[in-house]
């Protein structure tokens, strides 16, 4: 790091030869290798070569992001009868943890048994207009059954919203855009957005909508039915049965590959977000230039908003309590 902060970079291995990468700074996962259905090796997530690419500033890739994930409107919110102002970075809203989130720390780390590390970060009581001390971990391991398994665990001495996700961009072919995936969320419902992506409050059915991927449906199959401008999907999913367990969300192949990633929560909410901003200006590993729909992220969340939303499950965690998030992607091929 630019103060000589030294960063690790962990390789998780399985006995099937899968290869997670995962960087100290930010809890990177920079690399991602999972075989398609000739056994074929692959690296299925989006990110850059070297350490100094990520310092130069990135739309998240692979990061845990927090305090809260998502946009809270105005980086405002009131909470036991106090207004606090966050650091606003996305036009006038907060997003992801704001302008020195969890994305751009230096995580302490501990190797555990069976391809495993633990993250650990201590924010202090006003990160970025945060209240409380919060400490935060973050354990991630590869499974002998092809799983990528994510931990979530988080105490403060002071009540404050915490909502923490991992910003993974999957590309399961490698290269190319992913409009040909075809992908199945585990969602009837969704919350409504405004054109600043902050949720109305409303929770609409998917049904007869283009946002409906309860069977099925290439990524790009609907986009002349999207009027988002540049077009794609940044929407939050209220997933069926959500935040009672940890629940099936998502499913996402890869034709060409035959590459499967299944996802499954704990959270009531995933996000999906199709890369939409991406516009060659971003060169990646092997030189590769992003592109609009290069990627795709489901980000396994509470809903946006929610500090603002009392319908909303609530994302305020009080002193005594342990904040618990269980992620796990799991690959095969067929």
């Amino acid at each position: 790091m630019p103060d000589g902060t030294g960063v690790d970079l962990f390789t998780l291995t399985n006995s099937a030869g899968l290869i997670a990468k995962v960087a100290s700074y930010g809890t990177i996962i920079t690399e991602l290798h999972v075989p398609d259905r000739t056994g074929k090796m692959g690296d299925v997530v989006l990110g850059f070569d070297n350490l100094a690419q990520y310092l130069k500033g990135h739309p998240y890739f692979g990061c845990t992001v927090g305090r809260v994930a998502n946009r809270i409107a105005k980086g405002a919110f009131t909470l036991d009868g106090k207004a606090y102002s966050l650091a606003v970075n996305n036009g006038p809203n907060h997003l992801h943890g704001g302008i020195v989130g969890f994305d751009k720390v230096v995580w302490k780390t501990a190797i555990l048994a069976g391809a495993a590390v633990k993250f650990t970060h201590f924010s202090r009581d006003g990160d970025e207009g945060y209240p409380g001390n919060l400490r935060v971990a973050v354990l991630m391991q590869l499974t002998d059954a092809n799983e990528l398994v994510i931990n979530y665990t988080a105490e403060t001495d002071k009540a404050t919203p915490v909502n923490l996700t991992n910003h993974s961009y999957f590309n399961l072919a490698g290269h190319g855009d992913v409009l040909g995936y075809e992908m199945q969320i585990a969602a009837d419902y969704y919350t409504a957005s405004d054109e600043e992506s902050i949720p109305t409050g409303e929770i609409l059915p998917v049904k007869g909508s283009p946002l409906d991927f309860t069977t099925p449906q290439p990524v790009g199959s609907r986009f002349a039915q999207i009027k988002t401008k540049p077009v794609g999907y940044d929407n939050n999913y209220v997933i069926n049965g959500g935040g009672k367990g940890l629940a099936f969300a998502a499913r996402v192949r890869e034709p060409g590959s035959g590459r499967v990633m299944e996802l499954f929560t704990t959270e009531p909410g995933v996000q999906l977000y199709t890369a939409n901003y991406f516009d060659g200006s971003l060169v990646g590993k092997q030189n590769q230039t992003y592109l609009p729909h290069a990627g795709f992220c489901l980000e396994t969340q509470h809903y946006p908003d929610s500090v603002n939303k009392s319908s909303f499950p609530s994302v305020i965690l009080q002193p005594g309590q342990v904040y618990r998030q269980t992620t796990v992607h799991k690959f095969s091929a067929q």
